[in-house]
Formats: structure tokens, sequence, C-alpha cells
């Protein structure tokens, strides 16, 4: 019988145990929950687990509070950190910024553990701040930059197709359409390369309409945290468990992903959302879209955007 891969899903809270469901619906291989609770994880793989007769998966699942189930892991998906939340006293919700010094501290501890078990790994990450996180994840796994990568840009241009279906009244299955640079505010949706069945945006909508729905896309994290008080959980976990099937399955698919960046689009040393082929190498290519000269603005906003956050890392 061939081996199985192994995904392991560092926090067992929404995203985790969520992306956990859809991992093993898909079948793409075993998993481990590992969450610091002590029963929550051992918990939610148990529930999880006591479903596979009925919806027919047949994958293994552990929970666990420590790493040493996790070794040899193919892909590891961290989520554990401190999320974005609503302050009901103020109405304000908690900045990408403000989380960057206690999800360092975080991040970086689990992915040392993690590496010490499985040295081969791939890992994405899904903490926030994002971009930063995965400054911190190359620093501290010492991995070479094409095995570590962040998921923002399959969830921002999930939020983006989504919209735009809504507006038009048709089929998501027929839009087809990128999110560029940093996960935030920042982020650099691409009418131009959007077509929907073929024919593209600007044709189909006014420019007023694509404008608005590139602000919600842009507020799209906020708007589910002012609706529910806490994160969505679970457009982000199916947006990363599309890139753990395109690693594990070796599918290369062109996915947008926070990646490392050597020069592409002009940025060097500096992770941004940008499209890439996703395999069982990790980021096997980064991919170069021409940019008009509104986009390359965007495009620099963002990064700069990303830049500050990543100064206030200690490295």
């Amino acid at each position: 019988m061939p081996r199985r891969n192994k995904i392991t899903i560092v926090g067992a809270g929404n995203v985790g145990a969520t992306a956990a469901h859809w991992a093993v619906q898909k079948e793409l291989g075993d998993v481990v929950l590992v969450d610091i609770k002590e029963g929550f994880p051992q918990g939610k793989a148990l529930d999880l687990a006591e479903s596979s007769p009925v919806m027919g998966f047949d994958s293994n699942l552990v929970g666990t509070n420590d790493y040493d189930a996790t070794a040899g892991s193919d892909v590891v998906v961290i989520t554990a950190g401190v999320p974005r939340k609503k302050d009901p006293a103020t109405g304000k919700f908690t900045s990408r910024d403000e989380l960057v010094e206690t999800n360092r501290k975080i991040v970086g501890s689990v992915t040392k553990q993690i590496v010490e078990k499985s040295p081969d790994s791939i890992l994405i990450c899904v903490s926030n701040p994002l971009d930063a996180m995965c400054h911190v994840m190359l620093h501290e796994s010492g991995f070479p930059a094409n095995r570590v990568m962040g998921m923002a840009g399959v969830l921002d241009t999930a939020r983006y197709k989504y919209f735009i279906s809504e507006a038009l009244g048709v089929s998501v299955e027929d839009i087809h359409g990128m999110v560029l640079g940093g996960h935030g505010d920042t982020m650099v949706p691409l009418p131009s390369h959007t077509s929907i069945g073929g024919i593209p945006l600007p044709e189909l909508l006014p420019e007023e309409k694509i404008e608005a729905i590139i602000q919600r896309t842009r507020k799209g994290g906020g708007e589910i945290v002012g609706l529910l008080g806490y994160s969505g959980y679970y457009a982000p976990s199916a947006s990363v468990v599309a890139m753990v099937e395109s690693i594990v399955r070796d599918k290369k698919r062109v996915l947008p992903t926070a990646a490392f960046l050597k020069g592409e689009y002009g940025y060097s040393d500096l992770y941004i959302g940008v499209p890439a082929v996703i395999g069982k190498g990790g980021v096997e290519k980064i991919i170069e879209m021409k940019l008009g000269d509104k986009e390359k603005q965007m495009l620099e906003v963002s990064a700069n955007a990303v830049k500050d956050v990543v100064k206030l890392l200690p490295y």
C-alpha cells in the first residue's frame, strides 16, 4: 500500500479545524491537528473522524498537544496566533500591525518545533499579519524560500470572484481573475486581467461598480469580523486546502500566493502576493504579469505597506 500524504495543521480553532474538514473530505492524506489547549485538538479530530463512515472518506485523524505525531509531515499549515477581533467598547478592529509582536513569538516557536520533526516539509502560513509571519517562518525554519509560502491571494481572489458573480448574476465557475499584493487593505485586484467566460470585466460592469467591488474585496475580512465579531473561517480554510491539494497532488496550479520575491515585479527579499505555480516543490515558479501604470502604482503602495509591517520584526 503506498504511503499516504501527511498534513499537519497547527491551530485547531475555526480555520484549522475547518481546513482539516476540507482536507479529509478530499482525501488529501492523513491529518494531524495540533493545539496547546488540552483535549481540544483531540476532540476536534475525534468528532471529524466519526463522520468518516457517513461522508465516506478514508483518512486518519490525530489530535495532539505536542509535535511528536507531526513527524514526517509533507505539508504543514500554521494557523496559530491571536486573531483579529472587534473591541465591543470602541467598535475598533485589532489592526494587523498590533498583532505582529504577539504572533511573531507564537509562529516562531511553532515553526522551530515543526522543523525539528519535519525537516523536509513545505510550510504554509495563515497566521496574521500574513506577509510578516511568512518572514518569521522563513527565518526560523532556515528552509529555502520555495518551501515557505503564505495563503492570502487565494482567499482575496475568492472574495473578489464571488462579489463579481453576485453583481452579474453568473456562476463563479466562469469568472477568472486574480488579486496581487499584501493581504490587507492595500491588496491589488486586477480588473484588466479579469474575465467572465472570456469577456473582459470592464465590458460587463461600469467602472464605479468595479471600484465598489474592489473596495469590498479589500475590506472583506473586516466585513466578516463586523458581522460575526471574529474572523471568517470557511473561505480561508478552503483557500489553504486548495494550496495543500496542489502540493500533495503536484497539480501545479497557478495560484495567487504570498511568495518570497527575488527581483520579480521589481522587489527583492519581500513576501508579497503574486501568481505562482504550486506543486510538490512548493513555489515552483513565479509568474510575472504585465501591469498597467495604475496597477503598478497600487502594487507599490501594497509593497510599501508590507515593508512597514516587516520593519517591526527584529530581523
